[in-house]
């Protein structure tokens, strides 16, 4: 009884009906509320990816010394068959139910029995065709690991309407520890196995473990009864939203990835670790920062949209300027110190990603911007706008891409996927926002500053590096400092400045502080 009160109440303060959850001051207090929620969620997720990334990272290190650049792209292949099932496991029916105009109860047992049908269907026909995509992939050893990686979908079909009821009120810290419970125990499992000889099976037995984890705390944090039901009508709007959503989401991901199986059936497992190993360092920041992001924006931007589309307008023309003006610093600092950031951390031996990276930095921002573009659209209910976005892309990609990999090897698939990313999809991307009557023009006046940043934090990141050429650390320290430095210095204005530092003061005890020279004066007399 309990439970089903808190979710009524829940329901009432995030559907804007009356109730302890709304605003006194009506639409103004509203818009003002939505935020508020929002950036407590995605400073939850931030922390909560955070801690993750970090234990990934580490992870990575120990892999990369027990693993040979061969696991490594076995692992890439059942990497891509995952990623791609991960997102369409559910047919959309997760980020349905986040935007849902009405209570979850109402909706919660037909999307959990077209999400469990839809994961069991999808399991079996990959378990079934995994052969046939491992000898696409130019893999066929990656076979048994594709069967096992995508197992993950059938355990989170389970949570997928919990999981979506936590981002849905903006629950965002109770998913983070979800999440960082399962990556507790798929680190150690991964690395014990790996250290026991088991290989790429390392990652997939790893991943089912952590996966098993989280969904028992999502099904605990969520407090909404698990039971399946159908109801025609609620599932034709489900579906009716989730399909677009999924198929946009889709291509999305197909697209990420389908690097991996191009660069695999022209070059072979080898060369595919060392375009893994790039692809995964150029990964942090999407990972760390666009995860975080992800959480809460669509069902941010679905409650402004709910408002009016001036509302929305006015928040995408905040929050994009923050975005770029947070990703262009470390864009140019992976680009230009891709060396020795890939030789320091993971030796000698993977030298081969460093070249890749470069050009993978630039796929990075433009991955962050057209991801953010999708959360805008979907948060609109604009699914099929997301469909065409990422075909168009697609047309381009996947020439642009083998036509490098033959060319120039692994660096030229990185500078086709590039390419093609910043020519292609981002133009369609704000072509897409635009139609939906999104106003973008506001947005440029803000990104003077940002773009002088990055152009002046290259070129001090470049020469602080050949100074200190011969030792990769103090390259990483000094010219990435150097350049951040600068990047600041140039992007944040001086009041900004001042107020953060006039608050750092206030929050220093009494005794830290200098006292001012009329105060020493005074205490001197």
């Amino acid at each position: 009884m309990r439970q089903s009160q808190d979710a009524e109440s829940a329901e009432s303060a995030e559907s804007g009906q009356p109730g302890a959850g709304e605003p006194p001051d009506g639409d103004a207090g509203h818009i003002r509320e939505i935020g508020r929620k929002a950036g407590r969620g995605l400073g939850w997720s931030l922390l909560g990816t955070l801690a993750t990334r970090a234990g990934s990272f580490l992870m990575g290190l120990v892999l990369a010394r027990l693993l040979s650049p061969e696991d490594f792209g076995i692992y890439a292949v059942a990497l891509a068959a995952t990623q791609f099932v991960m997102v369409v496991k559910d047919i959309g029916i997760m980020a349905a139910v986040v935007q849902w105009r009405g209570k979850l109860e109402d909706v919660a047992p037909t999307a959990t029995t077209l999400s469990m049908i839809s994961a069991v269907s999808l399991y079996g026909a990959f378990y079934v065709g995994a052969p046939y995509f491992s000898r696409l992939a130019g893999s066929e050893e990656a076979t048994p690991v594709v069967r096992i990686l995508t197992a993950v979908i059938l355990i989170e079909a389970i949570t997928a309407v919990r999981s979506a009821t936590l981002l849905r009120r903006f629950h965002v810290g109770k998913s983070a520890k979800a999440i960082l419970a399962g990556f507790l125990v798929n680190a150690p499992v991964a690395i014990a196995l790996a250290a026991g000889g088991a290989g790429p099976y390392s990652f997939a037995w790893g991943q089912v473990a952590g996966a098993v984890v989280t969904g028992v705390f999502m099904l605990a944090y969520a407090r909404l009864p698990w039971r399946m039901g159908f109801d025609r009508d609620v599932a034709k709007r489900l579906l009716w939203f989730g399909i677009p959503s999924a198929a946009g989401i889709a291509l999305e991901i197909v697209l990420l990835n389908v690097g991996y199986i191009i660069v695999g059936a022209i070059m072979g497992p080898d060369w595919l670790g060392f375009y893994l190993m790039a692809f995964n360092v150029s990964s942090w920041v999407p990972g760390l920062i666009g995860t975080a992001i992800r959480s809460v924006s669509i069902a941010g931007f679905s409650r402004l949209a709910e408002r009016d589309e001036e509302s929305l307008s006015l928040g995408v023309q905040k929050s994009v300027p923050i975005l770029i003006a947070t990703i262009l610093p470390l864009a140019v600092a992976m680009a230009v110190l891709a060396h020795p950031l890939i030789h320091f951390l993971y030796g000698d031996k993977w030298g081969q990603a460093a070249g890749v990276l470069r050009f993978l930095a630039v796929l990075m921002v433009v991955r962050m911007l057209t991801s953010f573009a999708l959360d805008i659209l979907n948060g609109q209910g604009a699914t099929r706008s997301t469909v065409w976005m990422n075909l168009g892309y697609g047309v381009a990609l996947i020439p642009a891409v083998i036509v490098g990999t033959h060319l120039d090897g692994i660096r030229g698939a990185a500078v086709g996927q590039a390419a093609a990313a910043l020519l292609v999809a981002l133009p369609l991307a704000l072509l897409a926002v635009q139609r939906t009557g999104v106003r973008l023009r506001p947005v440029l006046p803000q990104l003077v500053r940002p773009l002088a940043g990055a152009a002046v934090s290259f070129a001090v990141t470049v020469g602080l590096a050949a100074l200190t050429e011969g030792s990769q650390f103090l390259q990483l320290v000094v010219g990435g400092a150097g350049g951040l430095l600068v990047y600041v210095l140039i992007v944040v204005p001086p009041h900004q400045m001042r107020t953060v530092g006039g608050h750092v003061m206030e929050r220093l005890p009494a005794a830290h502080r200098q006292p001012a020279p009329a105060e020493a004066t005074s205490k001197e007399r």
